[in-house]
C-alpha cells in the first residue's frame, strides 16, 4: 500500500510539473507542449484510470518545442532548478535536451521541431493547436510509429481512443484526415501504423479490466481509422515503395539515450 501511495504521489508531482512548465512557458510566449505518458494522462481525464487498472506506471515528463525558442527554454528551465545533461546536449542539442532536477528528482525530455524515432513526427505549425499537449492525432502517431510496440504504449493508445472521437478538425477529436494525409506519402510509416492499430485491436481481449463496451468502442474507432487511411489516395512514391514491401527495412533504428 505504501509503495502504491508513493507512486501516486510521484505521478501527481509529475503531472503538476508538466502543467507548470507549459503554463510558465506560455507566459513567455514559448510553445512547450506535453507529449508522452503525462500528456495522455492529462488529455484523458475520464479514462486515465485505465492506466492504474492495467498497471501502467509513469516515468518522465516529455515536451515538444520549437528549436528557434531553445535559448529561452534553456533559460527558463535553469530558473526552475533544472540542469541539462551535457553529453546529450552536445550530441543532440538541436533536436533534443534532457533535464534533471535534483530537488524533485524529475527528468524532463524536450524534443525540438520533430520527434525522431522509428519514424519522424513533425511539430511544424502543430504546437499552437492545443493549449497543453501536442494534438491528439500526433499523440496517436507518437505511439503508432513504434515498430516494436510495448505494453505501456498499447495501454496509452487504448485510453486515448476510448476517451476521444475520431473525425476531422474538432475539439477533443482525433483528426483522421491529417493522419491519412501523413501516411499517404510514406509507405513505411503507413505500414507501421496500420500494423500497430491491428495489433491493438487484437489485444483488446487480453485485458480483463476492459468492459465489453470499452472493447467495442475502441475496436470501432480502430476500424474507422483504418478505413480512412486506406481510402486516402496514395502518392507515386508510396506506391513504388509498397511494391518492395517489408522485405526491405522500412524504419529507422532508434538511438539509445540513457536518461
Amino acid at each position: 500500500m505504501e509503495g502504491m501511495q508513493d507512486t501516486a504521489k510521484r505521478e501527481s508531482v509529475m503531472k503538476a510539473e508538466g502543467e507548470r512548465i507549459v503554463t510558465e512557458g506560455r507566459k513567455r510566449n514559448l510553445h512547450l507542449r506535453l507529449l508522452g505518458a503525462i500528456a495522455f494522462q492529462l488529455h484523458c481525464p475520464k479514462y486515465n484510470h485505465l492506466t492504474a487498472k492495467l498497471h501502467r506506471e509513469l516515468s518522465d515528463v516529455d515536451f515538444a518545442a520549437y528549436n528557434k525558442e531553445r535559448a529561452q527554454i534553456d533559460k527558463m528551465m535553469r530558473e526552475f532548478g533544472y540542469g541539462d545533461q551535457p553529453m546529450i546536449t552536445a550530441l543532440f542539442g538541436e533536436r533534443r535536451m534532457i533535464w534533471d532536477n535534483k530537488s524533485n528528482g524529475l527528468h524532463v525530455d524536450i524534443f525540438f521541431d520533430k520527434l525522431e524515432m522509428n519514424h519522424n513526427i513533425s511539430f511544424d505549425g502543430r504546437l499552437k493547436i492545443e493549449e497543453l499537449t501536442i494534438p491528439l492525432v500526433d499523440m496517436l502517431l507518437e505511439k503508432m510509429q513504434i515498430v516494436h510496440i510495448n505494453e505501456k504504449d498499447v495501454i496509452d493508445t487504448i485510453m486515448l481512443l476510448r476517451e476521444h472521437s475520431v473525425g476531422d478538425v474538432a475539439p477533443e477529436t482525433i483528426d483522421a484526415k491529417y493522419l491519412a494525409d501523413v501516411l499517404c506519402n510514406d509507405w513505411g510509416f503507413y505500414y507501421t501504423v496500420v500494423t500497430n492499430l491491428k495489433k491493438i485491436e487484437e489485444r483488446l481481449t487480453v485485458y480483463p479490466e476492459l468492459t465489453e463496451e470499452d472493447r467495442a468502442d475502441v475496436s470501432h474507432k480502430i476500424q474507422n481509422l483504418l478505413n480512412i487511411i486506406e481510402s486516402e489516395p496514395k502518392s507515386l512514391a508510396w506506391k513504388l515503395r509498397a511494391k518492395v514491401g517489408a522485405k526491405s527495412k522500412w524504419y529507422k533504428d532508434v538511438e539509445d539515450v540513457n536518461r
